[in-house]
């Protein structure tokens, strides 16, 4: 009698597939039924999010030059929290019951994929801030203005040269995040892949689908940024809509492995 064992997950080949314009509505509609069906991890990691972007805005008020490593520290903790999201879809996926205590540990098992995709986050962070500082320093002779400077020079139509080199550096650096991460870390969670596998099918995703992942961009901004009215509270709820559309968004960009068996 012969058997066939199925390749492991990790080993399949990765298959994308083409996306479409009405996707990014249909990954939201999903993601809103993963929330609501799962309140109180939702709460949980809303509240999580939300005391992020608290912390950030006090920093950024009281103490502006460690707001860049305040963001650092965010940036490490949010792909954690964010594949907690993922996984509570992924088990939603598979017909089981969502746990807290499992989407809280469900990275230990791929922690050296997410600390390596972390890394190169985080150097792509820093780089943008430096890369910022040098915008400000070009355009601003009298050294980096205050808090209140900083907001005044960029809705300041009269800084329009300003605002829109910041702009432009901005956008290339957030494109650059966004095309590395954008389905690497449910990657990640679903197959136990390398993080430079995970980067370079995510950079495929956009390029490849480049008009339907600005427009899923454009969405995640929007919605963020809505959220960030009335001290933030938006992102209770924004927070974990968003992150269990990511899971839909990677789960109709890249084929579903084959299960594994025998």
């Amino acid at each position: 009698m012969t058997t066939h064992t199925a390749p492991d997950r990790d080993t399949q080949p990765i298959v994308l597939q083409a996306l479409r314009w009405a996707d990014p509505w249909r990954w939201l509609q999903r993601g809103w039924r993963d929330t609501r069906s799962a309140p109180g991890i939702a709460v949980f990691y809303g509240a999580c999010f939300w005391g992020m972007a608290f912390l950030l805005g006090w920093v950024f008020r009281a103490r502006p030059e460690y707001v860049m490593s305040m963001a650092s520290g965010c940036l490490l903790l949010g792909p954690f929290l964010a594949m907690g999201l993922y996984d509570t879809s992924r088990r939603r996926e598979a017909g089981l019951g969502p746990e807290l205590g499992q989407s809280i540990t469900c990275w230990d098992k791929h922690l050296g994929s997410m600390g390596m995709l972390v890394l190169v986050l985080i150097v792509l962070e820093l780089l943008w801030g430096r890369a910022s500082l040098v915008v400000f320093a070009v355009f601003f002779n009298t050294g980096m203005p205050s808090t209140t400077g900083v907001v005044q020079a960029i809705f300041n139509l009269q800084n329009w040269s300003f605002v829109a080199v910041y702009t432009v550096v901005g956008g290339v650096f957030a494109a650059i995040v966004f095309s590395v991460s954008v389905v690497s870390i449910p990657m990640i969670l679903d197959r136990d892949t390398d993080a430079l596998t995970a980067g370079i099918t995510s950079m495929r995703v956009v390029v490849e689908n480049t008009g339907v992942m600005l427009l899923w961009g454009a969405l995640i901004t929007l919605l963020v940024v809505g959220s960030l009215a009335f001290w933030g509270v938006g992102l209770l709820l924004v927070g974990p809509l968003l992150g269990h559309a990511s899971w839909h968004a990677y789960r109709a960009a890249v084929a579903a492995p084959e299960p594994v068996g025998i």
